[in-house]
Parts: C-alpha cells; sequence; structure tokens
C-alpha cells in the first residue's frame, strides 16, 4: 500500500488543523480524521460552477467562489466564463493558496494567474455581508455544505440572516449556488424561505459519475 506523507499543516481561525496530505500523486485535505475533499473526486465542485454559469444570464457576469478548496470549481467557472467576466475567491486559509501554487500547482494550472480571478483571505461571510448588488453568483463549498464539520462560524453562512445576506449582494436575477456532502431538508425549505427560487441536484462526486451522492442548490433571486 502506498503511504500517505503528510506535505503540511495549516490553522483554521477559530480552531482545528487542515492537513495536506499525499498518498502517490493524489491529495487530500484533512480536518482530523475527516477528509474534506480529494484531488480524486473532482465532479460535483466542477458542476457547481458549470451548473451556476448556465443558470446565469448577465453577459459579463461577476462570480464569487467561497473557498478555493483545490480549486476545481474555479477552473470549472474560468473555463467557460468570457473574457470580460470576474471572480473573486474567497479563502480564510492562506495555506490553501500557498499548496495550490505549490505541492498542487499541476492541479492549479495557473487559474490563480488567470486576469479575471481576484484572491481574497478572508471569511466568504464578511466578503458577502460587504457586497450590495455586485454578483451574478455567489457559489458556496464550505465546511461540507450546512452540516460543517470545521468552523461553528460557517452556520452563519446557512442561517437565515446569511442567506439574506446572499440575496443582498447579489444581483436580480443572480444565483446562489451552494454544494453539500449530504441532503438536508430544513436547509433547502429555509433558502425558499429566503426568497430563492429553489433548484437541488443531485450528483455524483466523481467526474465520471460515480462515487458518492452529493448535493448541490440553486437559489435563483427574482
Amino acid at each position: 500500500m502506498v503511504p500517505r506523507i503528510l506535505i503540511d499543516s495549516a490553522q483554521v481561525p477559530g480552531g482545528g488543523e487542515m492537513r495536506l496530505v499525499q498518498r502517490g500523486t493524489d491529495f487530500f485535505i484533512m480536518f482530523g480524521v475527516e477528509e474534506l475533499m480529494s484531488s480524486r473526486m473532482s465532479g460535483s465542485e466542477e458542476a457547481l460552477a458549470t451548473m451556476a454559469w448556465e443558470r446565469v444570464s448577465a453577459r459579463a457576469p461577476h462570480f464569487l467562489i467561497g473557498g478555493y478548496g483545490m480549486g476545481f470549481t474555479l477552473r470549472a467557472a474560468l473555463a467557460r466564463l468570457g473574457a470580460d467576466a470576474s471572480v473573486s475567491v474567497a479563502e480564510l486559509v492562506p495555506e490553501v493558496i500557498d499548496w495550490a501554487r505549490g505541492p498542487m500547482a499541476a492541479l492549479t494550472d495557473a487559474s490563480l494567474d488567470d486576469p479575471r480571478v481576484r484572491i481574497i483571505t478572508e471569511d466568504v461571510g464578511a466578503v458577502i455581508a460587504e457586497g450590495r448588488g455586485v454578483y451574478d453568483a455567489i457559489l458556496l463549498d464550505v465546511d461540507n455544505g450546512p452540516d460543517g464539520l470545521t468552523r461553528r462560524g460557517n452556520d452563519r453562512l446557512y442561517s437565515a440572516r446569511g442567506l439574506e445576506a446572499a440575496r443582498g449582494a447579489l444581483r436580480p436575477g443572480g444565483v446562489l449556488a451552494i454544494w453539500s456532502a449530504a441532503p438536508d431538508a430544513k436547509f433547502a425549505r429555509r433558502l425558499g424561505e429566503a426568497g430563492f427560487v429553489v433548484d437541488e441536484v443531485t450528483i455524483r462526486a466523481r467526474a465520471s459519475g460515480k462515487g458518492a451522492r452529493h448535493v448541490i442548490w440553486f437559489g435563483k433571486k427574482i
């Protein structure tokens, strides 16, 4: 069996530690014993971007992605957005961006240096709260979804107040897209109660259509 090698670790603001682990050519980001993400599974993270893009009608859209993860969502967005689009990426843990530029540079594929991209080292919730009607799409892949693991503060993103802030940060017709490792009927209702037209999609973890079933909610601001 190929051993797992610890590449680096990083403290998560608010408590806990993330670790970058490599096994052969595969990378994993861990939180404690939990595997937050793997380079072997990119399908649903890519779908977060591509399916949001399909729902946005703006000619030069501004996307906000939180957080960076392994960059699958960012790269999928850049592959479909035009030259006039812009993408802001909010990543709370700066080491995650260091890992993307360092050990995982082959996965990053120069996307962080794309002129359409701006990296914000800040809590995506704070970035959302600072914006009023500035985004055409907000894509959240934070803490495994509403049933979070890493930071209690992330719960605010998925609360009624957090959803209200996200709606306020979107332009008319904008889309809030939320990735989750598992279904959550209570959250789906909360999203609708926040004034979004909700579309819930179940999608496989792997681009091949295999792997665990994940959930993406798309909430359209009317």
